[in-house]
This record gives structure tokens, C-alpha cells and sequence, in this order.
């Protein structure tokens, strides 16, 4: 996929952080995108800041835990493009407490968007990217292979996460279709409430995880980087 020119990606969790950043790289690589939020409203918003163009980026509302929901927006994509070449599995959610006070609502919702949404998202662009022999880019952590204290939940659904996307790597390559996960560290973005800030120049950025989704989109095709891990270089202090 050396030239990205009007190849279109679908990124899941696209209105803000790391979604939003790769969206942002791609369409200056020429893409064009459709991110989804569980908000039509921000969605809307973002795509409205991500360009000018309103032919170069689509948003959607999607809930990524049901099937049904990523179907019909995959199907919005096609619709809308075309085809699919790419699919970005970005939405995630993460609750951080001891097992002893994690409920289960907390526990279901993570499950629920961090692994069977990923599930979903795949399920639903598996055809469009046949035809296109496209690729799929889940974005794990590294909490999907480092285990901590408080994060029983989000370190099952991570875990859950990176094994899936190995598994289908395996699945899909018949087909044409590359695989690959990436796992990063810290990054400046909202997640878990956080706001980012001036405090946050040392973590990876957003834009960071998008240069890397577009230097893995113009890898030869005949090398596959499956695992990716990557970290601040200079972690706070």
C-alpha cells in the first residue's frame, strides 16, 4: 500500500486522541478517513476540524459493543467511498481500581469496547477488505502484556486485545489482508478523564501513533511488523 492517495480508512473512536491523531496523519497522507464516536455530535465536530474537504472525511456514530451498529457503519463507509482499505480498531475505555472495588458494570464495559468491539469492528470490514487486501491496526497497550495493580480489568481486556489480533493475523493473511497490533505507553490524550497539558511533552502524542500507523500502511507488503511496542523515550519523572 506504498501510495496512500485516496485510500480510504475507517477508525473507530476517531473524535479525539490517538483516533483523532492518526486520522489527522492519514488525511495529510492523502487519505481519506471516517471516524466514529458514540456521539454523532462529536464526531461531526472533529471531522470538521480534521479538514476543510468535507469529500476526504465521513463521520458516524457507532457503539463498537454491538455488531449490529459497526455493520451499518462499515456499510455507511462502502456506501459513502466506495470501498475500505484500512481498519483502524482504536476505541477504547478504561476503569482502574482494585478487584475488590471494580464493579461490574466497569468490568463489562471494557470487555465490551476494548475487546468485543475490536471483535466487531473486524467482523464488520472483514469483506471490504478482501476485496481491497487491505489492512487491520488494532491499538492494544502495554498494558496487554504488563500487568499491574489496579487494572484487572483492563489488563484482561488488553491481553484478550493482543492475542485476537495475533490469532486473526493468522486467519487473514490468506486473504491478502495484513494484521498488525500496536501497544503504546503513555500518551497525552483524554483518556481516563485526563486533560491533557504542557505537562504531558514527555509522553508520546497522539500524532506520534498516527505517523506509525502511516509508516506500517507503507511498509513493503511483503514484510509484516505484527507486535508493535513503543514508549516515551524520556519518561517523566
Amino acid at each position: 500500500m506504498n501510495d496512500l492517495k485516496d485510500k480510504v480508512a475507517y477508525i473507530t473512536g476517531g473524535s479525539k486522541g490517538i483516533g483523532y491523531g492518526i486520522a489527522k496523519i492519514l488525511i495529510d497522507n492523502g487519505m481519506r478517513v471516517a471516524i466514529t464516536s458514540r456521539s454523532l455530535e462529536a464526531a461531526k465536530k472533529a471531522a470538521a476540524s480534521l479538514s476543510s474537504d468535507p469529500s476526504r472525511v465521513l463521520a458516524l456514530q457507532s457503539e463498537v459493543s454491538t455488531l449490529a451498529s459497526e455493520t451499518k457503519a462499515v456499510k455507511e463507509v462502502t456506501d459513502h467511498f466506495g470501498k475500505l482499505d484500512v481498519l483502524v480498531a482504536n476505541a477504547g475505555v478504561g476503569h482502574f481500581a482494585s478487584i475488590e472495588s471494580l464493579s461490574e458494570a466497569q468490568w463489562h464495559e471494557m470487555i465490551d469496547t476494548n475487546l468485543t468491539g475490536v471483535f466487531n469492528s473486524v467482523k464488520a470490514c472483514i469483506e471490504p477488505l478482501k476485496q481491497s487486501k487491505g489492512y487491520i491496526i488494532t491499538i492494544a497497550s502495554l498494558a496487554g502484556t504488563n500487568f499491574f495493580a489496579t487494572a484487572s480489568g483492563y489488563n484482561a481486556s488488553k491481553f484478550g486485545l493482543v492475542g485476537f489480533t495475533q490469532a486473526i493475523m493468522l486467519d487473514l493473511r490468506q486473504y491478502g489482508i495484513k494484521v498488525s497490533t500496536i501497544m503504546p505507553g503513555s500518551v497525552a490524550t483524554h483518556f481516563n478523564d485526563h486533560t491533557p497539558s504542557e505537562a504531558d511533552a514527555w509522553k508520546i502524542q497522539p500524532e506520534d501513533i498516527g505517523q506509525m500507523v502511516a509508516d506500517l500502511l507503507h511498509m513493503n507488503p511483503r514484510t509484516l511488523p505484527s507486535k508493535i511496542e513503543v514508549r516515551p523515550s524520556s519518561p517523566g519523572k
